[in-house]
């Protein structure tokens, strides 16, 4: 009994189980996003809604989590990240029974807004636990295995997703998270040291988190909202000017300020910006299949929800046996290199994706997704590990934080620009199938979101030649 408990009390030991503690609670968010992504087309049928009103069941979560992010980071490097990290797991678990609940669209888009907040909570904190517990040798290492458990999430996701909303109706999708949170929780307080910290007189931007609430709710909004408004319109310029307006102002406080929310200083580094900005750019284009293939699978193809899901598992099982050996390589070759030619390959598999027809066959659809999911894998470790690794240790939160805002607000531009796409294309958002518009519509939207991750090769090429 001795010897195991010195075993588990030594720091070697214990940076593994601190990986999987934070491992399990980035299972059950991934699981969550693809479970309820795949789900989507059974909540617009059995509430009735259109396909731009339960847009809002995902473009709420991330939103909402987009708006808290910078926020939550800030208070862990405060406050302690398990502290933070520990209330976001009791916040994410309640609400994800309540969403289950839900008897309307607009309750349960409302009940997303509530889980996301404790989402906001976990996204911002995990990857400052990870890289304060592991040495810097095996910090990429440490990020490619969680990314594993992030990409093993999202694989099993669709298909559980598809068996669970066929055999016991949409809702179960969000009660599962309850036992997966339950044990993850447990994981955290057992086996995250703890890091409360001393403020050192530093005090919380409440002014300059204000202010970015305020510009990044109505920026997203306005980016959301502008097609049906009309770009053109005096509600979208005047929300987007209120938006710019609130930027600019937290941007002047936070240079100003002793003790900023934002670092704006992490962003003089190049590396740093090009690595942010490359994030960005990946989660959109990825958004862009996420969101829109569920509608092609479901909705335009006949297939059931567990068929569709078994489908688009193959995704995320690639990418969860990428990114691994990715992020082992990213502590030994350029992650430049890694990095950019896995830009390439995304790319490469979106172009793919343009090409699906109303006949197109199975095997082609999985050959795109997988190579979709090489490259998002071949893509993510690398440069998760870049970037942390170019913030000192006192703004590790700070730099999660820009990390995880980077990843939410990409993934709520990727669905933004792909519902806008679809639904102008389409026409007046309706799933005329008969017309052939829908394949139109979806053709479109992929070729966008390759344009998007070409563009994401060159910032990631050009970010430095150093690193």
């Amino acid at each position: 009994m001795g010897k195991t408990t010195d075993i588990i009390n030594s720091p070697d030991y214990t940076k593994w189980l601190v990986l999987l503690s934070v491992g399990l609670g980035t299972f059950m968010s991934a699981l969550d996003a693809s479970v309820v992504n795949v789900s989507l087309p059974v909540i617009t049928h059995d509430f009735q809604s259109s396909i731009t009103q339960i847009e809002w069941v995902v473009t709420i979560y991330l939103l909402t989590v987009s708006c808290l992010l910078l926020a939550f980071g800030r208070l862990g490097d405060m406050q302690g990240h398990k502290r933070v990290y520990t209330f976001g797991f009791v916040i994410f678990i309640l609400s994800s029974a309540l969403c289950g609940l839900s008897t309307s669209a607009g309750m349960l888009i409302g009940l997303r807004a509530l889980q996301a907040i404790g989402a906001a909570m976990l996204f911002a904190n995990s990857p400052a636990i990870l890289t304060g517990n592991f040495p810097a040798a095996q910090r990429g290492q440490a990020l490619g295995l969680q990314a594993t458990l992030t990409y093993l999430g999202l694989a099993v996701g669709p298909s559980l997703g598809g068996f669970l909303t066929q055999h016991f109706g949409w809702q179960a999708v969000f009660y599962i998270n309850v036992p997966i949170g339950l044990l993850a929780l447990f994981f955290c307080l057992r086996f995250i040291p703890n890091d409360r910290r001393q403020a050192n007189g530093e005090r919380f931007d409440w002014i300059g988190a204000g202010l970015f609430l305020l510009g990044m709710v109505s920026l997203l909004f306005v980016l959301n909202q502008g097609q049906s408004w009309g770009w053109g319109s005096l509600p979208t310029l005047a929300l987007a000017v209120f938006a710019l307006l609130c930027l600019l102002l937290f941007v002047r406080l936070e240079i100003r300020s002793t003790n900023p929310m934002l670092d704006l200083n992490l962003f003089r580094q190049r590396v740093f910006s090009f690595s942010v900005l490359s994030a960005l750019l990946n989660y959109m284009s990825m958004y862009c299949i996420i969101f829109l293939l569920p509608f092609y699978l479901i909705q335009a193809r006949g297939f059931s929800p567990a068929h569709s899901g078994l489908i688009l598992t193959v995704q995320a099982v690639v990418m969860s046996l990428t990114a691994p050996i990715s992020g082992y390589f990213s502590d030994r070759v350029s992650p430049r290199w890694l990095a950019t030619i896995g830009m390439a390959i995304l790319a490469a598999g979106l172009g793919m994706l343009s090409f699906l027809q109303a006949a197109t066959p199975q095997w082609y659809i999985a050959i795109s997704l997988a190579v979709t999911g090489l490259g998002t894998g071949m893509f993510i470790s690398p440069n998760n590990n870049v970037l942390l690794g170019s913030a000192p240790r006192n703004r590790q939160g700070i730099a999660s934080g820009i990390l995880a805002t980077a990843r939410n607000v990409g993934m709520v531009l990727g669905v933004g620009l792909a519902g806008a796409v679809f639904t102008t294309v389409l026409g007046h958002g309706e799933l005329a199938i008969d017309t052939g518009g829908i394949f139109r519509a979806i053709q479109s939207s992929f070729v966008v979101g390759a344009g998007i991750a070409v563009v994401g090769i060159f910032t990631s090429f050009l970010r430095s030649g150093s690193e």
